[in-house]
This record gives structure tokens, sequence and C-alpha cells, in this order.
């Protein structure tokens, strides 16, 4: 488990729910501080945290634990209902407004 890459995802799809850290501490079950520290890349969240974190955020439990998020599939235009994307020219990772 990266903790940088998955603090960035647990960070950037709470920011997208529009969330305080709190909230989804209280949603979970934990401290604000700990998600804080999630988000720092300071720790993990705990195994039995895990499938709770990722069905507050949205997100596969796979790609919360591996630091990624799915590749937007251009092909069938799926862009235009997702949030999240990934740009095909610089590889970075951005929410749609």
């Amino acid at each position: 488990m990266d903790r940088i890459r998955t603090g960035e995802i647990i960070r950037a799809m709470r920011l997208n729910k529009k969330m305080t850290q709190a909230a989804l501490a209280e949603k979970i079950g934990v401290s604000d501080r700990a998600v804080s520290k999630w988000e720092r890349g300071c720790g993990v969240p705990d195994v039995s945290i895990l499938p709770l974190l990722a069905a507050e955020l949205g997100i596969d439990m796979e790609n919360l634990i591996n630091g990624e998020m799915e590749e937007n599939d251009l092909i069938n235009g799926n862009m235009k209902m997702l949030k999240f994307y990934v740009c095909p020219d610089c590889r970075k990772e951005a929410f749609r407004t």
C-alpha cells in the first residue's frame, strides 16, 4: 500500500463529495485526526475500516489499497458522466466541475 497515493485519493474523493475530515471520520467511526493522518501519508487506514471508507468515498476497495484510480474508457465516451478523470495527454488526475 502506497501511503502517499492512498492519502491523496482519500483527500481528493472526500473533497469531491464536499465533506470535511470530521464528517468523513464520523461516518466511518474514526477520529478526524486519523483521517488527517491518512491524507498526509503519515499512516494508513486499518484493514477493518477499508470497506466502510471505500463505500463512503465511492471507490473500489482494491483501487483505494493500491492508491490508483481507474482510468476512463475514452472510446465509449463515458467521461461526460464522471467527475474524476485521468488526462490522456499528461496522465494527471483531475476533477470536473
